[in-house]
């Protein structure tokens, strides 16, 4: 897979970056893009964030099981 930046500047840049960081322009790009995704990631609301993994745990939840009346934690806890 091949990605050219068609701006000089651009380009200018990422070789700068990557000449200040003595990395390779591959694995500069890579860094960038990835703090840059974590940045945007982390600007999304917790509720937002959260979603897929309510959805998730919904999707696994079953109803059945003994009813959890008083009845049943009185069983355990010793009360009559």
């Amino acid at each position: 897979m091949a990605f050219h930046a068609r701006d000089e500047a651009i380009d200018r840049a990422v070789r700068r970056l990557a000449k200040l960081k003595g990395k390779g322009l591959t694995a500069t790009i890579r860094e960038a893009v990835a703090h840059e995704l974590k940045r945007e990631r982390a600007a999304l609301p917790l509720i937002e964030r959260l979603k897929p993994i309510q959805q998730q745990l919904k999707s696994l939840s079953q109803p059945g099981g003994l009813p959890a009346d008083k009845a049943f934690y009185d069983k355990f806890s010793g009360e009559p």
